[in-house]
């Protein structure tokens, strides 16, 4: 028998999350950490069950059969009681129905340190965490927690880390260092069994200064985010050293090494039911970041994305208990590639993503693969939210164009129904005078009847830089017409980003009304105004108004539109014409597509197209 590490307790509050220390710790005070003596400084009573330090024993009972877990402790200073507390499955999740399992006291030697181990019965238990109360000022040098298991039992595990970068040197290199440090500092397995493959997509990296022997720059270039992560796919599997898996990662992102630990820990012990399942991390907001995004979804027959949860505020304990107890092995699911681990044996038999260049690549891969998903509090990355940045370049004819390419390819979707969510959201946007999303609707359908041959020779950075042209060009308001602003209630509309539009709002946009079909005589001079936040937009001032004042999510920025009857003339008929194509040509089309769909996603193919020997 083993001691193998399952996570470590994490002391020193990372830079971006300055000021939600309930991540770490409850306590009364801001969490105080001394760089010189390499501690947490704990003169209160301070409780460790949290997102980032409680042990997810629920979990690691159910991915890995553990039952019994090893708490260990670094402490110096005055004397304290260690309280070790569980919470157990079924119970309120709050902290007065935390039960405790053990307390230790301790005293370390004057000068010295103590290091503290206690075995826990773990059973029945969602989290196991503990609670230090200090009786003058005790230092918290380290703690993890691990567990006693056979050695014949532990997986071989090396994880290649593959992010896709472009011209994000502030994210990347950061990243690249955090990772460098940690894992060539670390005297665990994963030391050994770690490579981290960065792939330019922009080429702005100096490869050869930042490559090691833990570290590849790949110059790459600008193929999108598929086109990125196909390429670090293939460095894995072109390894002298053979992976076992591979982590997606974005660049924009900031990670904690430790969730990599985690995610091998996980992998290595894994019982035989989840030895080939994915591990996908949580998406946290960096704007909220105690705001917990999504960690897994599944796709809707209609072509609607739908999340496994609803946003948690990991900063409170009923939010981090619910995280773990919700189920995300669901049917037709799939996991973001902002942290998703792979099994190099799926790369080899499922192929390599789809050349789609930016969106529903990791939809499609999900579907495709039909996964068991693993999830587990602390396994994230803190991500800018989606809210904040409409782009009808990607939100419409990305996202049409290539949902019809993964209809067509894995055949789930009902592809009636999604075409007819298509057609609704063009009439919407003529609605409200975005004339450029609706125009980018129609163009990405009629791009996917191109059919697949236009899909894998197309310039797919040229083309989102051509499309880019028809987004909603937002300003400061400094910028926007001076009347505008004076006529406009700005006050009226500042929702918090993440909030549904509601069933109010999802009836009056059921009303099919056009403000086009008024006379000038009957629409308002005033603008109307709205607000944007991605998913969800805040519309109930825009009736019969010739010019619409357009919010981005900070109300700091604005976009201006103005009514345009030629303009949505021509879109009318656009879309009529568009409309008989489609059914005349959508299923020749589809089988198109579903023919060529294994030399798509082959190694072959993407060699060829990457320009790899």
């Amino acid at each position: 028998m083993i001691e193998h590490k399952l996570s470590n307790v994490l002391l020193k509050p990372a830079e971006h999350l300055t000021g939600h220390d309930e991540l770490y710790a409850f306590c009364s005070s801001p969490l105080a950490y001394d760089d010189a003596r390499q501690a947490l400084v704990v003169d209160e009573p301070t409780d460790f069950m949290t997102f980032l330090n409680a042990c997810s024993t629920g979990k690691w009972a159910k991915y890995c059969g553990i039952h019994e877990v090893t708490l260990s402790l670094e402490l110096s200073g005055d004397a304290c009681e260690v309280v070790i507390k569980g919470l157990p499955a079924g119970a309120r999740a709050d902290a007065e129905s935390t039960v405790e399992l053990d307390r230790l006291s301790i005293k370390p030697e004057e000068g010295g340190h103590a290091r503290v181990s206690a075995t826990i019965d773990a059973a029945g238990m969602d989290l196991v965490a503990f609670e230090l109360l200090p009786a003058g000022r005790t230092l918290l040098h380290s703690g993890s927690y691990s567990a006693r298991v056979d050695e014949a039992r532990v997986r071989p595990v090396r994880i290649a880390l593959s992010t896709t970068t472009f011209k994000k040197e502030h994210y990347i290199v950061p990243n690249i260092e955090l990772m460098r440090s940690s894992v060539a500092g670390d005297d665990g397995p994963i030391h050994d069994n770690f490579h981290m493959f960065v792939v330019d997509n922009g080429s702005t990296l100096d490869a050869a200064a930042l490559s090691d022997e833990l570290v590849t720059v790949i110059p790459n270039a600008n193929v999108g985010g598929a086109g990125g992560f196909a390429r670090g796919m293939l460095a894995a599997l072109d390894s002298e050293q053979p992976f076992t898996h591979v982590i997606l990662m974005d660049d924009d992102v900031h990670v904690f090494p430790e969730s990599i630990k985690r995610t091998y820990n996980l992998l290595a012990l894994a019982t035989d039911e989840y030895a080939n399942a994915f591990v996908n991390g949580a998406m946290l907001s960096v704007e909220q970041p105690t705001r917990l995004f999504e960690d897994v979804s599944h796709v809707l027959r209609s072509g609607k994305y739908t999340k496994l949860k609803p946003d948690h505020y990991v900063d409170r304990l009923a939010d981090v208990v619910a995280n773990e107890r919700e189920n995300v092995e669901v049917e037709h699911a799939y996991g973001a590639w902002w942290f998703s681990c792979i099994p190099v044996a799926n790369i080899r038999e499922k192929g390599l993503p789809l050349p789609v260049f930016v969106r529903c690549d990791d939809v499609e891969y999900g579907l495709r693969s039909n996964p068991t998903y693993m999830t587990m509090n602390g396994i994230c990355v803190w991500h800018e939210s989606f809210e904040g940045r409409p782009r009808a370049s990607v939100d419409c004819y990305q996202y049409v164009r290539n949902f019809l390419v993964m209809a067509a390819c894995d055949g789930f979707v009902n592809t009636e129904l999604f075409m007819t969510r298509v057609w609704r959201n063009v009439m919407l946007r003529r609605r409200e005078l975005e004339y450029g999303a609706a125009e980018l609707l129609l163009q990405g359908v009629e791009d996917y009847l191109r059919g697949p041959e236009w899909l894998m020779e197309v310039d797919g950075s040229a083309l989102m830089r051509k499309n880019a042209q028809l987004n909603d060009k937002f300003v400061p308001l400094s910028e926007v017409d001076p009347e505008l602003l004076d006529s406009a209630d700005l006050d009226a509309i500042h929702p918090e980003p993440h909030h549904a539009i509601g069933i109010a709002g999802k009836l009056r946009k059921s009303i099919p009304y056009d403000k086009h079909l008024l006379p000038d005589a009957l629409l308002r001079k005033a603008p109307g105004h709205m607000q944007t936040t991605g998913p969800c937009v805040y519309d109930n001032d825009t009736v019969a108004r010739k010019t619409v004042l357009v919010l981005d999510v900070t109300g700091e920025k604005a976009a201006v539109r103005r009514m345009d009857r030629e303009r949505n003339r021509r879109i009318i008929e656009r879309e009529r014409t568009l409309k008989r194509r489609w059914q005349l040509e959508h299923e020749k089309v589809a089988a198109a597509y579903a023919d060529a769909f294994p030399k798509m996603t082959s190694e072959a193919w993407w060699r060829g197209y990457l320009g790899m020997k």
